[in-house]
């Protein structure tokens, strides 16, 4: 994977790239993450297919660009990421926050997408009770207080059973928090609470669609998963059977053979893993 900078548009955009196959993969991070969350999962994609990672505007080292990072701003500015790159169709793959810019993404730009990939994401927009979350988080960074996020945040997407295993992860997850500007992550809260409810353009869309959801997700609980399966029979569905919200660390092969079977079109309609 070789980094770079390059500009999407106007906006200077921290990537990494591997340069090579004839179907292209990009990664986008969750919320408190940055493109470096993916560096032990992309080898196991990028003998077969090329894989794209991005610091989303915001996090990481990418542009801040203001009080308030839409879904859609994001999903236009990786538009102008694939233009200058000189890429025509990708498959994109969302983790958490990731998938919402996805999904901003496929309703905009779907001529530009092989398929699309919830990975322990959802289309279902914030209910009042997250919002209310996502406020109190506003105000903590605001009153200097990221810590508090620090502390709770990364632990909380393991499931229990493997946080001993994956401490290293964790405090790793850790140490992005404290290092992700304050303004970005205010900017990124303040996207999210007003993202569209996207159930309706996933089933008309006409994109192919992969969900990839953690049976012990904390923050998707599996009845609230199992609902979203169950009004998308358009989608195929791999269940990581271990893991909680981080399914690509906690079963990285896994996650990893579901993802190349979707996108070389090998993938079963549902399968647990």
């Amino acid at each position: 994977m070789k980094e770079k900078f390059l500009m999407a548009g106007p906006v200077a955009l921290h990537i990494a790239d591997s340069g090579k196959g004839d179907k292209c993969v990009v990664l986008l991070h969750g919320y408190l993450e940055s493109m470096y969350v993916w560096d032990d999962f992309t080898p196991l994609l990028t003998p077969s297919v090329r894989v794209i990672t991005v610091d989303i505007p915001g996090h990481g080292i990418s542009q801040i660009l203001g009080e308030k990072h839409t879904m859609e701003m994001m999903a236009d500015v990786l538009r102008d990421m694939l233009d200058a790159l000189g890429i025509e169709k990708c498959t994109m793959v969302g983790h958490s926050m990731g998938g919402y810019v996805a999904l901003a993404f496929c309703a905009r730009h779907k001529e530009r997408l092989d398929g699309v990939v919830l990975l322990s994401s959802t289309p279902n927009p914030d209910t009042e009770q997250k919002k209310e979350n996502r406020q109190r988080e506003i105000a903590l960074v605001k009153a200097g207080k990221k810590e508090a996020l620090a502390r709770v945040a990364p632990e909380a997407g393991f499931a229990e059973q493997n946080r001993r295993r994956l401490q290293s992860y964790i405090a790793d997850l850790t140490e992005q928090v404290y290092i992700t500007e304050d303004e970005g992550i205010v900017a990124l809260l303040n996207g999210m609470m007003e993202r569209a409810d996207q159930n309706q353009m996933l089933r008309e869309c006409g994109v192919r669609q992969l969900f990839i959801l953690g049976r012990k997700d904390g923050y998707i609980p599996a009845e609230v998963a199992e609902q979203i399966v169950a009004s998308h029979p358009q989608a195929e569905v791999a269940w990581l059977a271990e893991s909680g919200h981080m399914g690509f660390i906690e079963q990285s092969e896994a996650c990893a053979e579901a993802l190349l079977a979707f996108v070389t079109g090998k993938t079963e309609t549902e399968e647990n893993i």
